[in-house]
């Protein structure tokens, strides 16, 4: 395995988050509503996200946003006429609840992508902000549950790595056309060194079925590549190309097999799938929520 020992890594702190898509799929919720913001039992999308990134030493934040995405600004601000009447009530639980949804000021800065050119295209936007730094990416559509956060896990192991990481799991081979796919040159277990990446490949031309997660670390390099990228897969400047150039060079690109459960929360299914289980994990809910459910299924069974 390729481990940069020669140098120093750096130390990822910032992050990207785009949140400029129309979240479609979604509506009519989301006509006036971001999709980020939809909330997965009491917490929008939005905040998983930024929690993960906090747990992994993520210092900023750059959201990459859109027209109609002010309800996102405004979810991270102070609100002192609710935080007012919440302590006035002695509700010091639900203060304390309010308060982690705060950010310091000067913590986040939004930029907007004027244009839907995919996802390549977002994160290049955040140029400016990113620099000449390592830096990671998350999709919140990609809620992952997992006893260690995904991105801490990640930024562990790229502090043995350097270069590129993303996040990847195995899927059905039928599935691999909705994915970007590695080709490995080398698995490590939970490294792989990659070779190549195919964006949405039909399935008997995928290189593997290790498929790219929502999470991303990346260096300064990326940028660059995206500055000369031209419109690929569904006419989109492609994030998954991009990094691909970075693998003609052995010990640049690396997948990551994290520990965690996936719930694609940019699907209905997904969405519902993820709010069964997050429900089922709460203390407060567990029991309720279960017996719901059990009598649920026995209605069924008797009603066939």
């Amino acid at each position: 395995m390729a481990v940069q020992l020669a140098r120093k890594i750096k130390k990822v702190t910032k992050a990207v988050f785009p949140v400029a898509g129309m979240g479609t799929r979604f509506l009519p919720a989301t006509k006036s509503i971001p999709k980020e913001i939809l909330t997965l039992v009491d917490r929008p999308l939005i905040q998983y996200a930024i929690d993960e990134a906090r747990a992994a030493g993520i210092k900023e934040f750059i959201f990459v946003t859109a027209r109609g995405k002010s309800a996102l600004e405004d979810y991270f601000d102070h609100s002192p006429e609710l935080e007012s009447t919440l302590r006035r009530g002695g509700k010091d639980q639900l203060l304390e609840t309010l308060r982690e949804t705060n950010m310091d000021s000067g913590a986040i800065a939004y930029v907007r992508q004027n244009r839907a050119m995919g996802l390549g295209h977002a994160v290049w936007c955040a140029r400016r902000l990113i620099g000449n730094e390592p830096f990671a990416v998350l999709l919140p559509d990609d809620v992952i549950a997992a006893e260690k956060p995904c991105l801490q896990q990640m930024i562990e192991a790229y502090e043995q790595t350097g270069g590129n990481m993303v996040a990847a799991m195995e899927v059905p081979v039928e599935k691999t056309s909705s994915y970007g796919v590695l080709d490995v040159s080398e698995d490590m277990g939970s490294i792989v060194q990659v070779r190549g990446m195919v964006e949405k490949p039909k399935a008997a031309e995928a290189p593997s079925n290790l498929a790219v997660i929502g999470r991303y670390i990346l260096t300064p390099k990326v940028m660059a590549n995206l500055n000369k990228m031209k419109p690929g897969a569904g006419g989109e400047i492609q994030l998954t190309d991009a990094i691909a150039m970075e693998t003609k060079k052995p010990g640049q690109v690396f997948g990551f097999r994290f520990r965690g459960q996936r719930y694609d929360c940019g699907s209905k299914a997904g969405f519902l799938q993820a709010t069964v289980a997050f429900g089922l994990s709460r203390p407060d809910l567990r029991e309720e929520f279960s017996a719901y459910l059990n009598d649920m299924v026995a209605m069924q069974k008797a009603a066939q």
